[in-house]
């Protein structure tokens, strides 16, 4: 058989990793001197309060190789292959700390580690596809095949609500934030071979960005594979997330609409309001 796992930078919801018998290898958030673990002991609510008060971001870091080897070796010890998913890897050494694992465990032949070249549900996506594949009864290499096939084909984009926490992290200048606080702007960010790059910048309230942002994305919706599309937030409006549910399903193309709340890494660096449309195109 073939174990699928993934890091927690997939920002899978419990329902689905129970619904496709996945298991989740949880990424660390640092604040100050306290670590925790991604979805397991700490919240994003947590984390936006600890960084007001410190006027900071919280630090985030790989799984510990301990760890990691506690997640693989029932499985090895099964008799089955694994095929672990992580963060990309120009954002994260996840994916190295899993490679670690699999020698620790003599087990590198079995455990194939997946850069996923995106984060959040473009993950996701991904981790879904191979658990379908697995369930099927296919090999480890035919879905690999498969899944490299259609890394490149997977769309992640989030529009952004503060440029507070991309400051705090290094990822936008006091400058740039303080005029976008101003002049009420909200930029795209969008995930291209690895990378978080930024992309259009809207103007105006975040209820009105977030459906224009959703609506500029509609062409290729329409050519997106059809079984599900996310919509991941970090603690948006409900109105707000039922109105972009709404006109996703009115394009009658998805199967399953999906809501999931981005987990701590994204959060951290994304901060509250940021809501995200995430599908693989045909």
């Amino acid at each position: 058989m073939v174990k699928i796992i993934s890091d927690s930078t997939c920002d899978l919801s419990k329902e689905l990793t129970d619904r496709y018998n996945v298991d989740i290898l949880p990424l660390h958030i640092i604040l100050g001197e306290k670590e925790y673990e991604d979805g397991v002991d700490i919240a994003p609510e947590d984390i936006y309060k600890w960084s007001d008060e410190n006027n900071t971001t919280p630090h985030t870091s790989a799984s510990s190789l301990e760890r990691a080897m506690e997640t693989f070796k029932p499985y090895i010890d099964k008799g089955d292959d694994i095929i672990a998913f992580v963060i990309s890897e120009t954002m994260s050494t996840s994916g190295n700390v899993c490679r670690l694992a699999a020698e620790e465990l003599n087990a590198s032949d079995r455990i194939h580690v997946v850069d996923s070249k995106n984060l959040s549900t473009g993950i996701g996506h991904l981790v879904i596809e191979a658990a379908i594949l697995a369930e099927g009864g296919k090999s480890a290499d035919e879905i690999l095949g498969i899944i490299n096939a259609l890394i490149p084909k997977v769309r992640a984009s989030f529009v952004v609500d503060t440029l507070t926490y991309l400051h705090r992290g290094g990822r936008c200048s006091g400058l740039a934030a303080m005029a976008g606080a101003m002049l009420k702007l909200h930029p795209r960010i969008e995930v291209s071979d690895g990378r978080m790059n930024p992309g259009k910048k809207y103007r105006g309230k975040i209820e009105s960005v977030i459906m224009d942002y959703t609506r500029d994305m509609e062409a290729a919706l329409k050519r997106a594979k059809p079984d599900r599309v996310f919509i991941t937030h970090s603690g948006c409006d409900e109105k707000i997330v039922d109105e972009v549910r709404s006109y996703l399903k009115s394009l009658n193309r998805f199967e399953e609409v999906l809501e999931t709340r981005a987990g701590g890494v994204v959060s951290s660096h994304c901060g509250p309001g940021t809501l995200g449309v995430l599908f693989i195109e045909e």
